[in-house]
């Protein structure tokens, strides 16, 4: 019986072990892994830590009040006092697209965060404890998969009205279920690996099985899932915004910059040119670091 609890602690051990790396050694391990990139990769991280950067300093790097009007610059072009133009009430487009990045990372962050909590703690619990709790959750998450979610933005947005707190409220409930099933999948794998069996049969408590021996084994997938969702939040966001229902002017946002914008296309290109740009490359960046990160953290594919 001891040679039994002694193994069974062995096996309980082995995954903690592994877990339990010297800060040093992860360190080195996560550089060696950057500085091994695909140089497309590294353009794309650093553009992504452009876009912190900016959102964190947009007073610094843009000094320029984004909502102040100057009807004598009215559809000015590019210039040194406007770097990308001004709009049709004068604006600087800029100034406009610094600060709108505020809204979209601010946003998809907010959301993508929230989104990973909620769905990773009720896909765990669901997958782990099954029964009631789990039929449940599973039902919440095919009716969210049922309706297409900007349709369920816009009801919501009709009736409580377009604000900054209603938008973050809509998008933190934004593709909880992708967190959920995924996590639920993995943890019914995970209850049945031999380590939490034998950490149960040791009377090793429930909540620390969950803590130390599923959540480690289901994280590192979220996390890149969550990375690539991010992608989509912004999108969403600006949709929203571009349809008159997201953030309200006069407060800059990139999907509202386009709507604005997009009736002087033929003699003001500009008005579009600077939010749609940073659009794209802050979204097509996000989706290749995701794709990297995904192929770096699947072990079928580093076997490869």
């Amino acid at each position: 019986m001891s040679t039994i609890t002694a193994q069974a602690r062995v096996a309980v051990g082995a995954p903690a072990v592994s877990l339990a790396t010297a800060p040093e050694t992860r360190r080195s391990r996560i550089l060696k892994t950057v500085r091994s990139a695909p140089l497309v990769i590294k353009l794309c991280m650093l553009v992504m830590l452009l876009a912190v950067v900016v959102a964190l300093f947009a007073p610094v790097i843009a000094p320029i009040d984004p909502a102040k009007q100057d009807l004598r610059a009215r559809l000015a072009g590019p210039s040194s006092a406007h770097w990308f133009g001004a709009d049709q009430l004068g604006r600087d487009v800029f100034a406009r697209t610094v600060y709108g990045t505020r809204i979209s990372i601010g946003v998809a962050l907010i959301g993508s965060i929230a989104g990973l909590i909620v769905g990773t703690v009720l896909g765990t619990l669901s997958g782990y404890l099954r029964g009631r709790f789990d039929n449940v959750v599973m039902f919440l998450v095919d009716a969210q998969q049922a309706l297409p979610f900007i349709i369920l933005a816009l009801v919501a947005i009709a009736i409580f009205g377009p604000s900054i707190p209603t938008l973050l409220l809509l998008i933190s409930i934004a593709g909880w279920e992708v967190y959920a099933r995924f996590s639920r999948a993995s943890t019914l794998v995970v209850r049945e690996s031999q380590y939490v069996l034998a950490a149960r049969s040791i009377g090793t408590s429930e909540p620390q099985i969950l803590r130390r021996h599923v959540l480690p084994n289901i994280l590192a997938p979220l996390i890149v899932i969550g990375t690539m969702n991010v992608t989509g939040l912004i999108m969403l966001e600006s949709s929203l915004s571009f349809l008159g229902v997201g953030v309200q002017p006069p407060t800059p946002s990139w999907g509202g910059m386009i709507a604005e914008g997009r009736q002087y296309l033929n003699t003001a290109v500009w008005i579009v040119g600077g939010p749609a740009l940073a659009m794209v490359l802050l979204t097509l960046s996000i989706s290749l670091v995701g794709d990297w990160l995904r192929d770096v953290l699947d072990p079928t594919s580093r076997r490869r």
